[in-house]
């Protein structure tokens, strides 16, 4: 007996299910009504459903809610065909309804190939009474089959494309798939398929994932074949060697159609298994379930050498050769049965007739093998047992179990509510190089803070997820600081965590600064003076050019024309950047107002770049700007030289500072994740312009033209416009404004869109009549129909408040439904201040009146 051997790495990952108790859900047709696909039919269906999956990603960004939107006539004639719809009635729109109906329109295309309509019916314009007067259905979807209602579904159970295909297809097959739960379940099931069925069975960690679909979408196709069985845990996973904590799905292919086996004589119970060894998906059951109506040996009768490579879909399954003797013809064929049983699922068993003239192999070989990865090549080898053989896979899987394992890890990751914490973790074992950075302690802080004159310390936590992540971008701006030579600045970090008594410093000591209460915290520390925080974005690029205009002195005194003119056009070391500028014109007897300005200026440290000009050179300037000293001349980045903003020197620097804020704001700003906050902050409505990404010069030209008239709106409004901030969000540059456009509207409407949201007196978010052409006479208009009440509102803002994910997460209902203790508490004297935690912020972040929307 002679065998040849193939095989390829094949990696295999679990999933962690929780367990899951049995769907009480009403009985569906047959598979024989529901129009099954014959064995013919399969590679159309799955063709047609594979080409469904490389598209599915993409959907039109805008006006997308006209693909499901039905009318109440348009529903009741399609009920009365009975059509199978899955159906959402809307009463109202908040941002958790709005993300639904994204996911919503996402599965039209998905469940239509099984002949599911998608839709959704709007109350307000189109009611429809059973649905749309209870206030508990819009907290609901409906699955409608025959002419009624079939099932309906939680919001909660069907939260994204892959929930709503699963848990649809779950309840039109709920009579073809079934749920066991024990050992004694699945035998039961295995007697009545004996001879009749093969079973596939899938264990996946919770219904409603992209495990879950995929079965589900297996089960459609492959139905009339295959019994179909779901685990989502319970003791029957033991019997199958599978921890109940495992977080990664599981399929195997229980063989009970052709009853008696080599491996599993007819006296057996049970039916043997083969594990799909990759990870579960709609492509990998296809490749499996070809894979397993593969024939158990092929018998060939030319070298291996000449045999073709597998074809689709058996393309990257390795090929194991065995060499049979005539004189043991019959023995050989069931030595090869019995190896092809336990390779089952891993490779292809050949058994090559060397009676065949066309067979050249030497003698002296029995096995060879050809892996898909390494071309054609085939390997010859002389083994004495079937167990040299499988010691190649057992070892491989070993490997292969030890990744598991990492990867299984890892995927607690994916259960993070922060996505932070999400990426710390998945990143846990990368250690950062703290080579570039200082580590102060207790002992050295002093002696190494000395040594520059500029310090920059970052005071973190190890076991805080933003403090590692925003470490990284700390390193990263220390590398570069000493990639560009900048020796002036020390780099520092302090671990909280092990010096303590260093961060919780109390006001008297030594240290520069008031006790750390905050993580992660960033200061600048110079000599002879205030330790300064920053305030700003916590990423590397914000606090590079924090750091590079803080070296700057503020504000900086300018002797010449030449400095002067060197300051107002480019500074050296800042020429990647375009700060706003400040100029300061004293004369020498305004020692009080100068006192003010310079004041404002420390505070402007690293924000803003601050010159000040004395004496002479302070009426040449006064003259060529038409001002009388003192005065502050500010030139934003986004403004020209030649026509900067004046400002009289006021009173305090608080108001100065409040001042030069306001003026540099843009007229008409474009908003990003980073401004977002600072202008909310300001307290005012949002006319907020939504344009798409331009594909050519056409579309860029437009929508310059588009924000032009946002000007004008702002430029012919005057006064009656101070309440309001018009801006503008290019979903190109910031594509996380396409969710906030959503969770205003409740769907995504046609681009542009203006929407006017964020009023003082109330949440309601306000839309200016879509494919309106945007002038900014017609804006005008519609705002003052909006402030005479005349205009109905499209939307509403959500609360603030971050509800559980599931009713069962709300561990404070479950405490405050507990029996209380029926004593009265005893007093005790609370110190308040020693419970407050402060945050200091910057001068354009101090309104706290302004609500902040749930898109933060």
């Amino acid at each position: 007996m002679e065998f040849i051997w193939d095989f390829s790495a094949v990696s295999s990952k679990k999933n962690k299910m929780a367990s899951s108790p049995n769907d009480p859900r009403p009985p569906a047709t047959p598979t024989s009504q529901r129009g099954q696909c014959s064995v013919l039919r399969i590679w159309a269906c799955v063709a047609a459903l594979l080409l469904w999956i490389s598209s599915a990603g993409c959907h039109e960004k805008a006006n997308m809610s006209n693909h499901i939107e039905i009318t109440a006539a348009d529903f009741q004639e399609r009920l009365l065909s009975g059509k199978m719809m899955f159906l959402y009635f809307q009463q109202q729109v908040s941002p958790t309804i709005s993300l639904f109906l994204m996911e919503l329109e996402k599965s039209v295309e998905a469940l239509q190939d099984y002949g599911v309509l998608v839709g959704k019916v709007t109350c307000k314009n189109q009611p429809v009474r059973a649905y749309c007067t209870d206030a508990k259905q819009q907290h609901r979807a409906f699955l409608f089959r025959g002419g009624k209602e079939f099932l309906s579904f939680s919001l909660d159970t069907v939260f994204d494309v892959n929930s709503i295909v699963a848990e649809v297809l779950f309840a039109v097959l709920r009579d073809e798939v079934k749920y066991v739960h024990t050992d004694a379940d699945l035998l039961a099931l295995e007697k009545t398929a004996k001879g009749k069925k093969d079973i596939v069975l899938g264990y996946v960690r919770s219904l409603g994932t992209q495990e879950h679909r995929s079965l589900m979408e297996m089960a459609y196709v492959y139905g009339s074949k295959y019994q179909f069985i779901l685990i989502t845990g319970g003791p029957v996973l033991k019997q199958l060697g599978v921890n109940e904590s495992s977080q990664l799905s599981r399929v195997w292919f229980v063989h009970c159609r052709v009853h008696g086996t080599v491996m599993t004589p007819v006296t057996s119970e049970r039916c043997p298994l083969t594990h799909m060894r990759t990870p579960l998906s709609t492509l990998s059951m296809h490749t499996f379930l070809q894979l397993m109506e593969a024939p158990l040996v092929s018998e060939v009768f030319i070298d291996p050498s000449s045999v073709p490579l597998p074809q689709f879909p058996y393309q990257l399954t390795p090929q194991v050769f065995l060499f049979s003797h005539p004189a043991t013809e019959h023995l050989d064929l069931d030595t090869a049965s019995a190896l092809a049983w336990r390779l089952r699922g891993l490779a292809l068993l050949l058994l090559v007739h060397r009676q065949s003239p066309a067979v050249k192999t030497p003698n002296k070989y029995n096995a060879a093998y050809r892996l898909p990865e390494k071309s054609s090549e085939v390997k010859y080898l002389t083994l004495h047992n079937l167990d040299d053989v499988l010691e190649l896979f057992t070892k491989q899987e070993e490997d292969e179990e030890e990744e598991e394992e990492e990867e299984e890890e890892d995927s607690y990751s994916g259960e993070l509510d922060d996505e932070v914490a999400a990426e710390v973790y998945r990143n846990r074992g990368h250690f950062l190089d703290l080579d570039s950075v200082t580590q102060l302690t207790s002992d050295n802080f002093h002696s190494e803070v000395a040594q520059s004159s500029l310090t920059v310390v970052l005071f973190y936590l190890r076991w805080d997820a933003v403090s590692m992540a925003f470490l990284g971008s700390f390193i990263e701006v220390a590398e570069k600081l000493e990639d560009s030579r900048v020796d002036v600045i020390q780099m520092c970090v302090v671990d909280c965590g092990e010096w303590t008594d260093l961060c919780a410093a109390q006001p008297g000591t030594a240290v520069p600064f008031q006790p750390i209460t905050e993580f992660p915290s960033v200061l600048l520390i110079q000599p002879q003076q205030a330790a300064q925080r920053y305030t700003g974005v916590l990423t590397g690029e914000a606090l590079h050019r924090f750091i590079m205009m803080s070296r700057m002195p503020s504000p900086l005194l300018l002797s010449t024309n030449e400095e002067v003119t060197s300051f107002l056009q480019e500074v050296p070391d800042l020429a990647s950047f375009r700060p706003h500028k400040v100029l300061g014109l004293f004369r020498t007897e305004s020692q009080t107002d100068l006192s003010v300005f310079t004041e404002a200026a420390k505070l402007l440290s690293g924000e803003v770049l601050t010159g000040l000009l004395r004496d002479g050179l302070v009426e040449k300037w006064a003259v060529e700007h038409d001002v009388e000293p003192p005065a502050v001349l500010l030139f934003p980045s986004w403004g020209k030289l030649n026509r900067p903003s004046v400002l009289p020197v006021t009173s305090s620097s608080k108001d100065l500072l409040t001042h030069i804020h306001t003026t540099l704001l843009q007229p008409v700003p474009e908003l990003t994740v980073e401004n977002l906050p600072s202008f909310l902050s300001l307290g005012k409505a949002l006319l907020l312009l939504f344009v798409g990404e331009e594909e050519d010069e056409i579309g860029q030209r437009q929508n310059q033209a588009l924000v032009d008239h946002m000007r004008g709106v702002s430029e012919q409004g005057g006064a009656r416009m101070e309440r309001y901030l018009p801006c503008w969000i290019h979903l190109g540059h910031t594509p996380a404004g396409l969710s906030v456009l959503g969770s205003y509207l409740g769907s995504l409407p046609p681009l542009p869109a203006l929407v006017l949201t964020h009023l003082p007196s109330g949440d309601e978010v306000y839309q200016y009549p879509p494919n309106t052409p945007i002038l900014a006479g017609s804006v005008l208009l519609w705002l003052r129909s909006v402030e005479d009440g005349t205009e109905s509102p499209a939307g509403t803002l959500g609360g603030d408040s971050w509800r559980p994910a599931f009713e069962f997460y709300d561990f404070l209902k479950v405490m405050d439904m507990q029996e209380v203790d029926p004593r009265p508490p005893e007093e005790e004297e609370v110190n308040v201040e020693e419970h407050l935690v402060t945050k200091t912020m910057s001068y354009d972040h101090l309104d706290m009146n302004s609500k902040f929307h749930s898109e933060l």
